[in-house]
């Protein structure tokens, strides 16, 4: 009743929130990638998207065909390894950043594992800009992580606003340097706040660095600074600053997988790993459970 590729392109769509960025991501027509979802839709025989000239939003029946379009992949790929007989093995050194701590990635890895269970998943968290330096030193198969503004490479995940959050009771004196939570260097989101401060001539002053994004969360939470994050991974106990602070805009930041160079066996596995995080990510909007 409803073809894979379908499926594929409109979870691509549901992911970017964007036509243009779903034909971009699957290497397709927009115009094809717009067949596809009205295909869909006839063969559900509901709306799966609401949308206009300016912004793509999923209807209420588009929000439950995540869920099913989702598993029946899933399915559908682990018959065709069966009965095709292939069985992917080897090291798969895969990098993902800070950022995904508390959402569901840990989900779509077991997936994977249990999918390809003679794959040797070996899991790196890291800051994103040192998950880069190490892809490039060849010490990594894949990456997940944000994207730097100047670099080009890697195949969209989604793409998100970044926004200034802090504890709920944080007031922010208009006439003293902004307290901030930060990550060390090279974290490309602590480039990307010091810019926007420094554009509007903003005075601002280092209250704590850490590693570890629960490091970070936890000086939020005790009212220490502000800190840079993305709008749709905002951890529990935090909120956004409200817009009276007349703190800067951070402006939208990328997140990519971006492949190694790594030939063989490592290959095969990283673009496995990559198809079931793009079918599999709007998991990553989410908290992982229990948290």
């Amino acid at each position: 009743m409803y073809d894979p590729s379908h499926l594929r392109t409109f979870l691509a769509v549901a992911q970017t929130l964007s036509f243009t960025q779903a034909a971009r991501r699957l290497g397709l027509r927009q115009s094809t990638v717009s067949q596809h979802v009205r295909r869909l839709e006839d063969a559900a025989g509901r709306q799966l998207f609401s949308r206009d000239t300016h912004s793509v939003e999923l209807t209420e029946d588009g929000e439950a065909m995540l869920g099913f379009a989702r598993r029946l992949l899933e399915v559908h790929e682990q018959a065709t390894a069966f009965f095709t007989g292939t069985r992917l093995r080897g090291r798969l050194r895969f990098g993902a950043s800070e950022d995904f701590v508390l959402t569901r990635l840990p989900e779509i890895l077991e997936a994977f594992r249990h999918d390809h269970p003679e794959v040797d998943l070996e899991l790196t968290v890291e800051l994103s800009g040192t998950l880069h330096e190490r892809l490039t030193a060849g010490k990594l198969d894949l990456v997940l992580a944000k994207r730097r503004p100047e670099d080009p490479r890697g195949e969209p995940v989604w793409t998100d606003r970044l926004v200034w959050i802090g504890a709920e009771r944080l007031r922010l004196d208009a006439d003293r340097p902004v307290p901030l939570i930060v990550y060390p260097p090279p974290g490309i989101t602590r480039a990307l706040a010091l810019e926007a401060l420094e554009r509007e001539g903003r005075a601002w002053r280092v209250a704590c660095t850490s590693g570890s994004l629960n490091g970070l969360i936890a000086a939020a939470r005790a009212g220490l600074g502000v800190m840079a994050h993305s709008r749709r991974l905002v951890p529990p106990g935090l909120v956004r600053v409200p817009e009276r602070a007349g703190l800067p805009e951070l402006g939208e930041v990328d997140f990519v997988l971006v492949h190694g160079r790594r030939p063989g066996a490592a290959t095969s596995a990283a673009d496995a790993l990559a198809a079931a995080i793009l079918a599999g990510g709007d998991r990553l909007h989410g908290r992982a459970r229990g948290v």
